[in-house]
Protein backbone atom coordinates (compact mmCIF):
# COMPACT_ATOMS: atom_id res chain seq x y z
CA UNK A 1 0.00 0.00 0.00
CA UNK A 2 -1.72 2.14 0.61
CA UNK A 3 -2.35 3.97 -3.35
CA UNK A 4 -5.94 3.40 -3.90
CA UNK A 5 -8.78 4.99 -5.68
CA UNK A 6 -11.21 5.26 -2.79
CA UNK A 7 -9.64 5.17 0.65
CA UNK A 8 -10.15 8.18 2.84
CA UNK A 9 -6.73 8.11 4.44
CA UNK A 10 -3.68 10.14 3.53
CA UNK A 11 -1.41 8.71 0.89
CA UNK A 12 1.49 9.21 3.24
CA UNK A 13 0.22 6.24 5.22
CA UNK A 14 0.36 3.77 2.39
CA UNK A 15 2.92 1.26 1.53
CA UNK A 16 0.95 1.32 -1.31
CA UNK A 17 -1.66 -0.85 -1.63
CA UNK A 18 0.58 -3.59 -2.36
CA UNK A 19 3.14 -1.17 -3.63
CA UNK A 20 6.85 -1.22 -3.17
CA UNK A 21 6.96 2.51 -2.68
CA UNK A 22 9.45 3.96 -0.26
CA UNK A 23 7.12 3.90 2.75
CA UNK A 24 5.87 7.44 2.96
CA UNK A 25 5.66 7.22 6.73
CA UNK A 26 9.05 5.78 7.44
CA UNK A 27 11.72 5.30 4.80
CA UNK A 28 11.98 8.82 3.46
CA UNK A 29 15.19 10.61 4.41
CA UNK A 30 14.82 12.92 7.37
CA UNK A 31 15.66 16.47 6.31
CA UNK A 32 18.67 17.96 8.08
CA UNK A 33 17.96 20.32 10.91
CA UNK A 34 18.14 23.96 9.98
CA UNK A 35 19.97 26.55 11.99
CA UNK A 36 17.77 29.28 13.33
CA UNK A 37 18.69 32.75 12.00
CA UNK A 38 19.66 35.56 14.32
CA UNK A 39 16.68 37.27 15.89
CA UNK A 40 17.31 40.40 13.88
CA UNK A 41 17.32 38.68 10.51
CA UNK A 42 14.35 38.10 8.27
CA UNK A 43 13.45 34.51 7.49
CA UNK A 44 13.18 34.02 3.76
CA UNK A 45 10.03 32.37 2.50
CA UNK A 46 10.44 29.10 0.58
CA UNK A 47 10.59 29.52 -3.15
CA UNK A 48 7.27 29.20 -4.92
CA UNK A 49 6.55 25.83 -6.50
CA UNK A 50 7.58 25.54 -10.12
CA UNK A 51 4.50 25.04 -12.29
CA UNK A 52 4.79 21.69 -14.08
CA UNK A 53 4.36 23.24 -17.50
CA UNK A 54 7.48 25.38 -16.94
CA UNK A 55 9.77 22.48 -16.10
CA UNK A 56 12.10 21.17 -18.80
CA UNK A 57 11.79 17.38 -18.59
CA UNK A 58 13.31 16.63 -21.99
CA UNK A 59 16.69 15.46 -20.67
CA UNK A 60 15.14 13.34 -17.91
CA UNK A 61 12.66 11.85 -20.34
CA UNK A 62 15.39 10.97 -22.85
CA UNK A 63 17.39 9.28 -20.10
CA UNK A 64 14.27 7.40 -19.01
CA UNK A 65 13.61 6.08 -22.52
CA UNK A 66 17.20 4.95 -22.98
CA UNK A 67 17.50 3.31 -19.54
CA UNK A 68 14.10 1.61 -19.63
CA UNK A 69 14.70 0.24 -23.11
CA UNK A 70 18.06 -1.20 -22.06
CA UNK A 71 16.87 -2.60 -18.72
CA UNK A 72 13.75 -4.35 -20.04
CA UNK A 73 14.82 -5.05 -23.64
CA UNK A 74 12.19 -2.76 -25.11
CA UNK A 75 12.16 -0.75 -28.31
CA UNK A 76 12.97 2.90 -27.50
CA UNK A 77 10.67 4.00 -30.30
CA UNK A 78 7.77 2.19 -28.66
CA UNK A 79 8.43 3.85 -25.31
CA UNK A 80 8.60 7.24 -27.01
CA UNK A 81 5.37 6.61 -28.88
CA UNK A 82 3.52 5.81 -25.65
CA UNK A 83 4.98 8.78 -23.76
CA UNK A 84 4.11 11.07 -26.66
CA UNK A 85 0.43 10.36 -26.01
CA UNK A 86 0.64 10.46 -22.21
CA UNK A 87 -0.73 13.59 -20.54
CA UNK A 88 0.40 15.61 -17.57
CA UNK A 89 -2.82 15.86 -15.57
CA UNK A 90 -3.36 18.81 -13.28
CA UNK A 91 -5.92 16.84 -11.28
CA UNK A 92 -3.30 14.26 -10.33
CA UNK A 93 -0.85 16.95 -9.28
CA UNK A 94 -3.57 18.64 -7.24
CA UNK A 95 -4.51 15.35 -5.57
CA UNK A 96 -0.90 14.65 -4.64
CA UNK A 97 -0.46 18.21 -3.42
CA UNK A 98 -3.36 18.12 -0.98
CA UNK A 99 -2.20 18.61 2.60
CA UNK A 100 -2.31 15.44 4.66
CA UNK A 101 -5.39 15.17 6.83
CA UNK A 102 -4.96 15.17 10.57
CA UNK A 103 -4.61 11.63 11.85
CA UNK A 104 -7.99 10.48 13.09
CA UNK A 105 -8.31 8.61 16.36
CA UNK A 106 -9.44 4.99 16.12
CA UNK A 107 -12.88 5.98 17.35
CA UNK A 108 -13.34 8.11 14.20
CA UNK A 109 -11.29 5.97 11.81
CA UNK A 110 -13.07 2.67 12.42
CA UNK A 111 -16.59 3.79 11.33
CA UNK A 112 -15.20 4.94 7.97
CA UNK A 113 -14.05 1.45 7.05
CA UNK A 114 -16.30 -0.87 9.02
CA UNK A 115 -19.85 -0.12 7.97
CA UNK A 116 -22.83 -2.45 7.75
CA UNK A 117 -22.91 -2.02 3.98
CA UNK A 118 -19.26 -2.99 3.66
CA UNK A 119 -19.85 -6.02 5.87
CA UNK A 120 -22.93 -7.07 3.89
CA UNK A 121 -21.19 -6.52 0.57
CA UNK A 122 -18.26 -8.55 1.85
CA UNK A 123 -20.52 -11.46 2.72
CA UNK A 124 -22.06 -11.26 -0.75
CA UNK A 125 -18.60 -11.17 -2.35
CA UNK A 126 -17.58 -14.26 -0.40
CA UNK A 127 -20.73 -16.10 -1.33
CA UNK A 128 -20.36 -15.25 -5.02
CA UNK A 129 -16.66 -16.19 -5.13
CA UNK A 130 -16.51 -18.99 -2.59
CA UNK A 131 -14.60 -21.42 -4.81
CA UNK A 132 -11.91 -18.92 -5.83
CA UNK A 133 -11.43 -17.76 -2.24
CA UNK A 134 -11.29 -21.32 -0.91
CA UNK A 135 -8.66 -22.19 -3.50
CA UNK A 136 -6.56 -19.17 -2.54
CA UNK A 137 -6.88 -19.94 1.15
CA UNK A 138 -5.86 -23.57 0.65
CA UNK A 139 -2.88 -22.59 -1.47
CA UNK A 140 -1.52 -19.67 0.55
CA UNK A 141 -3.02 -20.03 4.02
CA UNK A 142 -4.58 -16.56 4.01
CA UNK A 143 -8.21 -16.75 5.23
CA UNK A 144 -10.88 -15.96 2.66
CA UNK A 145 -12.32 -13.24 4.85
CA UNK A 146 -8.95 -11.43 5.06
CA UNK A 147 -8.59 -11.46 1.26
CA UNK A 148 -12.17 -10.25 0.96
CA UNK A 149 -11.68 -7.45 3.48
CA UNK A 150 -8.62 -6.14 1.65
CA UNK A 151 -10.51 -5.99 -1.64
CA UNK A 152 -13.46 -4.39 0.15
CA UNK A 153 -11.33 -1.66 1.68
CA UNK A 154 -9.24 -1.07 -1.43
CA UNK A 155 -11.91 -0.97 -4.15
CA UNK A 156 -15.31 -1.69 -2.56
CA UNK A 157 -15.12 -5.26 -3.88
CA UNK A 158 -14.13 -4.09 -7.34
CA UNK A 159 -16.71 -1.33 -7.56
CA UNK A 160 -14.13 1.44 -7.64
CA UNK A 161 -10.85 0.40 -9.25
CA UNK A 162 -9.99 3.92 -10.33
CA UNK A 163 -10.77 6.03 -13.37
CA UNK A 164 -7.41 7.61 -14.24
CA UNK A 165 -5.39 6.33 -17.21
CA UNK A 166 -2.50 4.62 -15.41
CA UNK A 167 -0.01 5.80 -18.00
CA UNK A 168 -1.02 9.41 -17.34
CA UNK A 169 -0.87 8.97 -13.58
CA UNK A 170 2.62 7.48 -13.62
CA UNK A 171 3.91 9.85 -16.31
CA UNK A 172 2.65 12.85 -14.37
CA UNK A 173 4.24 11.78 -11.09
CA UNK A 174 7.41 10.43 -12.69
CA UNK A 175 8.30 13.74 -14.29
CA UNK A 176 6.15 16.33 -12.55
CA UNK A 177 5.82 15.21 -8.97
CA UNK A 178 4.51 18.29 -7.14
CA UNK A 179 7.18 20.46 -5.55
CA UNK A 180 6.55 22.83 -2.70
CA UNK A 181 9.75 24.82 -3.06
CA UNK A 182 10.51 24.06 0.59
CA UNK A 183 14.17 22.92 0.91
CA UNK A 184 13.25 20.81 3.94
CA UNK A 185 10.93 18.73 1.75
CA UNK A 186 13.15 18.47 -1.31
CA UNK A 187 14.75 15.12 -0.42
CA UNK A 188 11.38 13.45 0.07
CA UNK A 189 9.94 14.97 -3.09
CA UNK A 190 12.97 13.80 -5.08
CA UNK A 191 12.61 10.30 -3.65
CA UNK A 192 8.91 10.17 -4.48
CA UNK A 193 9.50 11.27 -8.06
CA UNK A 194 12.23 8.64 -8.42
CA UNK A 195 9.86 6.01 -7.07
CA UNK A 196 7.16 6.87 -9.62
CA UNK A 197 9.71 6.99 -12.42
CA UNK A 198 10.73 3.44 -11.56
CA UNK A 199 7.08 2.39 -11.43
CA UNK A 200 6.56 3.90 -14.88
CA UNK A 201 9.49 1.88 -16.20
CA UNK A 202 8.07 -1.26 -14.60
CA UNK A 203 4.70 -0.46 -16.15
CA UNK A 204 6.31 -0.77 -19.58
CA UNK A 205 7.89 -4.05 -18.48
CA UNK A 206 4.50 -5.25 -17.22
CA UNK A 207 2.96 -4.61 -20.62
CA UNK A 208 5.67 -6.65 -22.31
CA UNK A 209 5.35 -9.54 -19.85
CA UNK A 210 1.56 -9.76 -19.73
CA UNK A 211 0.50 -8.54 -23.15
CA UNK A 212 -1.73 -5.91 -21.52
CA UNK A 213 -2.22 -2.73 -23.52
CA UNK A 214 -0.82 -0.25 -21.02
CA UNK A 215 -2.33 2.71 -22.85
CA UNK A 216 -5.87 1.56 -21.97
CA UNK A 217 -5.52 0.57 -18.31
CA UNK A 218 -7.32 2.61 -15.64
CA UNK A 219 -6.46 2.93 -11.96
CA UNK A 220 -5.97 5.33 -9.09
CA UNK A 221 -4.39 8.77 -9.44
CA UNK A 222 -1.15 7.24 -8.15
CA UNK A 223 -1.15 4.41 -10.67
CA UNK A 224 -2.48 1.53 -8.53
CA UNK A 225 -4.48 -1.06 -10.43
CA UNK A 226 -7.13 -3.75 -10.25
CA UNK A 227 -9.18 -5.28 -7.46
CA UNK A 228 -6.29 -5.13 -5.01
CA UNK A 229 -4.75 -1.85 -6.23
CA UNK A 230 -1.31 -3.15 -7.12
CA UNK A 231 1.41 -0.81 -8.30
CA UNK A 232 3.29 -2.06 -11.40
CA UNK A 233 6.22 -3.42 -9.36
CA UNK A 234 3.88 -5.43 -7.15
CA UNK A 235 1.83 -6.55 -10.15
CA UNK A 236 4.99 -7.92 -11.77
CA UNK A 237 6.25 -9.63 -8.64
CA UNK A 238 3.12 -10.93 -6.94
CA UNK A 239 0.30 -11.22 -9.49
CA UNK A 240 -0.85 -14.82 -10.01
CA UNK A 241 -2.68 -16.58 -12.84
CA UNK A 242 -5.34 -18.00 -10.54
CA UNK A 243 -7.57 -19.53 -13.22
CA UNK A 244 -4.71 -20.96 -15.31
CA UNK A 245 -5.81 -19.20 -18.49
CA UNK A 246 -2.30 -18.01 -19.28
CA UNK A 247 -2.79 -14.41 -18.13
CA UNK A 248 -2.49 -12.50 -14.87
CA UNK A 249 -5.48 -10.20 -15.04
CA UNK A 250 -6.08 -8.23 -11.87
CA UNK A 251 -8.69 -6.04 -13.56
CA UNK A 252 -11.27 -8.61 -14.58
CA UNK A 253 -10.43 -12.01 -13.09
CA UNK A 254 -11.58 -12.69 -9.53
CA UNK A 255 -9.47 -15.87 -9.46
CA UNK A 256 -6.34 -13.94 -10.36
CA UNK A 257 -7.15 -11.08 -8.00
CA UNK A 258 -7.78 -13.10 -4.85
CA UNK A 259 -4.78 -15.35 -5.35
CA UNK A 260 -2.59 -12.34 -6.03
CA UNK A 261 -3.65 -10.66 -2.80
CA UNK A 262 -2.93 -13.86 -0.90
CA UNK A 263 0.41 -14.27 -2.66
CA UNK A 264 1.32 -10.70 -1.72
CA UNK A 265 0.56 -11.38 1.93
CA UNK A 266 2.81 -14.43 1.92
CA UNK A 267 5.59 -13.17 -0.33
CA UNK A 268 5.80 -9.58 0.86
CA UNK A 269 4.27 -9.78 4.32
CA UNK A 270 5.40 -13.20 5.50
CA UNK A 271 1.88 -14.35 6.39
CA UNK A 272 1.92 -17.37 8.71
CA UNK A 273 -0.69 -20.03 7.93
CA UNK A 274 -2.98 -20.42 10.95
CA UNK A 275 -1.19 -17.63 12.82
CA UNK A 276 -2.72 -15.01 15.06
CA UNK A 277 -3.30 -11.43 13.87
CA UNK A 278 -4.08 -9.60 17.12
CA UNK A 279 -5.47 -10.15 20.61
CA UNK A 280 -6.55 -7.83 23.41
CA UNK A 281 -3.64 -6.90 25.64
CA UNK A 282 -5.04 -7.25 29.16
CA UNK A 283 -3.42 -4.45 31.13
CA UNK A 284 -2.68 -4.70 34.83
CA UNK A 285 -4.12 -1.86 36.87
CA UNK A 286 -0.66 -0.60 37.82
CA UNK A 287 1.00 -1.22 34.44
CA UNK A 288 2.79 1.71 32.83
CA UNK A 289 1.37 3.08 29.63
CA UNK A 290 2.81 1.58 26.47
CA UNK A 291 2.55 2.02 22.70
CA UNK A 292 5.02 0.46 20.29
CA UNK A 293 7.21 2.93 18.46
CA UNK A 294 7.86 0.30 15.77
CA UNK A 295 5.87 -2.91 15.46
CA UNK A 296 8.79 -4.59 13.73
CA UNK A 297 10.82 -4.33 16.94
CA UNK A 298 9.15 -7.28 18.61
CA UNK A 299 9.56 -8.61 22.14
CA UNK A 300 8.52 -11.98 23.59
CA UNK A 301 5.07 -12.29 25.11
CA UNK A 302 6.78 -13.01 28.47
CA UNK A 303 8.54 -9.63 28.36
CA UNK A 304 5.20 -7.86 28.09
CA UNK A 305 3.81 -9.96 30.92
CA UNK A 306 6.53 -8.56 33.15
CA UNK A 307 5.44 -5.11 32.07
CA UNK A 308 1.81 -5.84 32.89
CA UNK A 309 0.33 -6.74 29.48
CA UNK A 310 -0.97 -10.25 28.81
CA UNK A 311 -3.05 -11.97 26.12
CA UNK A 312 -6.44 -13.35 27.21
CA UNK A 313 -5.57 -16.85 26.00
CA UNK A 314 -2.51 -19.08 26.29
CA UNK A 315 0.22 -17.98 23.90
CA UNK A 316 3.80 -19.29 23.76
CA UNK A 317 5.93 -17.07 25.98
CA UNK A 318 8.57 -16.65 23.31
CA UNK A 319 6.12 -15.55 20.59
CA UNK A 320 7.31 -12.27 19.02
CA UNK A 321 4.73 -9.53 19.58
CA UNK A 322 4.21 -5.83 20.11
CA UNK A 323 1.56 -3.82 21.90
CA UNK A 324 -0.23 -0.94 20.21
CA UNK A 325 -2.59 1.60 21.71
CA UNK A 326 -5.63 3.24 20.15
CA UNK A 327 -8.04 5.93 21.32
CA UNK A 328 -11.25 3.94 21.08
CA UNK A 329 -14.86 4.93 21.50
CA UNK A 330 -15.01 3.47 25.01
CA UNK A 331 -11.56 4.44 26.21
CA UNK A 332 -7.95 3.53 25.55
CA UNK A 333 -7.53 0.20 23.74
CA UNK A 334 -4.41 -1.96 24.06
CA UNK A 335 -3.81 -4.71 21.50
CA UNK A 336 -1.12 -7.35 21.25
CA UNK A 337 -0.15 -7.74 17.58
CA UNK A 338 1.51 -10.75 15.99
CA UNK A 339 3.31 -11.66 12.77
CA UNK A 340 0.14 -11.66 10.68
CA UNK A 341 -0.72 -8.14 11.82
CA UNK A 342 2.67 -7.05 10.54
CA UNK A 343 1.87 -8.87 7.29
CA UNK A 344 -1.20 -6.65 6.81
CA UNK A 345 0.92 -3.55 7.39
CA UNK A 346 3.00 -4.52 4.36
CA UNK A 347 -0.10 -3.67 2.35
CA UNK A 348 -0.50 -0.36 4.16
CA UNK A 349 1.74 0.85 6.96
CA UNK A 350 -1.08 2.27 9.06
CA UNK A 351 -1.79 0.29 12.23
CA UNK A 352 -5.38 1.44 12.14
CA UNK A 353 -5.70 0.25 8.54
CA UNK A 354 -4.45 -3.20 9.56
CA UNK A 355 -6.84 -3.29 12.51
CA UNK A 356 -9.76 -2.18 10.34
CA UNK A 357 -9.01 -4.89 7.77
CA UNK A 358 -8.84 -7.55 10.48
CA UNK A 359 -12.00 -6.48 12.27
CA UNK A 360 -13.88 -6.09 8.97
CA UNK A 361 -12.78 -9.62 8.07
CA UNK A 362 -14.05 -10.91 11.41
CA UNK A 363 -17.42 -9.25 10.86
CA UNK A 364 -17.67 -10.59 7.31
CA UNK A 365 -17.05 -14.05 8.75
CA UNK A 366 -19.90 -13.54 11.22
CA UNK A 367 -17.78 -13.00 14.31
CA UNK A 368 -19.14 -9.60 15.39
CA UNK A 369 -19.72 -10.83 18.93
CA UNK A 370 -16.10 -11.90 19.24
CA UNK A 371 -14.91 -8.50 17.97
CA UNK A 372 -17.11 -6.73 20.52
CA UNK A 373 -15.86 -8.95 23.33
CA UNK A 374 -12.22 -8.49 22.33
CA UNK A 375 -12.68 -4.72 22.15
CA UNK A 376 -14.19 -4.72 25.62
CA UNK A 377 -11.24 -6.71 26.95
CA UNK A 378 -8.76 -4.38 25.24
CA UNK A 379 -10.35 -1.21 26.58
CA UNK A 380 -9.24 0.65 29.69
CA UNK A 381 -12.00 3.21 30.36
CA UNK A 382 -9.89 5.70 32.30
CA UNK A 383 -6.95 7.27 30.52
CA UNK A 384 -3.67 5.92 31.90
CA UNK A 385 -1.56 8.36 33.85
CA UNK A 386 1.74 6.50 34.22
CA UNK A 387 4.69 7.35 32.03
CA UNK A 388 5.35 5.22 28.98
CA UNK A 389 7.63 2.25 29.48
CA UNK A 390 9.89 -0.08 27.53
CA UNK A 391 9.54 -3.84 27.91
CA UNK A 392 12.50 -5.50 29.62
Amino acid sequence: MRFRAALLIPLVALTACATQAPPPTAPMPTPPATTAPPASSTVAKPAAPIPPQLRDISAARADFVRETAAKYALDPAYIESVLAKAQIRDGIIAAMSRPAEAVKPWSAYRPIFITQKRIDDGKAFMAANREALAHAEARYGVPAEIITAIIGVETSYGGNKGSYPVIDALYTLAFNYPRTGDPAKAARENAREAFFRDELAQFFALGKETGLDITTLKGSYAGAMGYGQFMPSSYRQYAVDGNADGTRDLFNSIDDAVESVANYFVGKGGWVRGGTVMLPALRDANAPDYNAQAIEATKPVDAFALLGYRPPIAVPGDAPVQVVRFAGAGGTEYWMVFDNFRAITKYNTSRMYATAVYQLAESIAGRDAQVAQATQQATVPAAPVQAEATPP
